[in-house]
C-alpha cells in the first residue's frame, strides 16, 4: 500500500498489556508516535505502552472516521480480532 498521511483513518493498536485501543487520525505515523511518547497520546494508552498498530482502514472524511470508530468500539473482541486478522496495514 502507499502512504496515506493526508486522509482520515480508523485504527486499532495493541497495547503493552494486550488490550486494544481504537481511534481516528489523519496522520497515522504521527499518532502512533504520540501514543508511544511521553507527551500526547490517549489517556488510556499512557499506562499501557508500548502500542503497536495492528489495524487501519481509510475513511472518506473525519465524520465518516468517527462513525466507523464508534462502530468498531462497540464490536465484541472476537469481531475486532477478525478485523485485525484481515488487516492490510498502510505504510507509515
Amino acid at each position: 500500500m502507499e502512504k496515506t498521511e493526508n486522509s482520515w483513518h480508523v485504527y486499532i493498536v495493541c497495547c503493552g498489556d494486550g488490550s486494544y485501543y481504537t481511534g481516528i487520525a489523519k496522520n497515522l505515523s504521527r499518532r502512533i508516535s504520540e501514543h508511544n511518547s511521553a507527551r500526547g497520546g490517549a489517556r488510556y494508552t499512557r499506562s499501557r505502552r508500548p502500542v503497536e498498530l495492528v489495524y487501519a482502514e481509510p475513511a472518506a472524511s473525519r465524520s465518516a472516521a468517527a462513525k466507523r470508530e464508534y462502530q468498531v468500539k462497540k464490536m465484541p473482541l472476537s469481531r475486532k480480532k477478525e478485523l485485525i486478522d484481515t488487516a492490510q496495514l498502510p505504510l507509515i
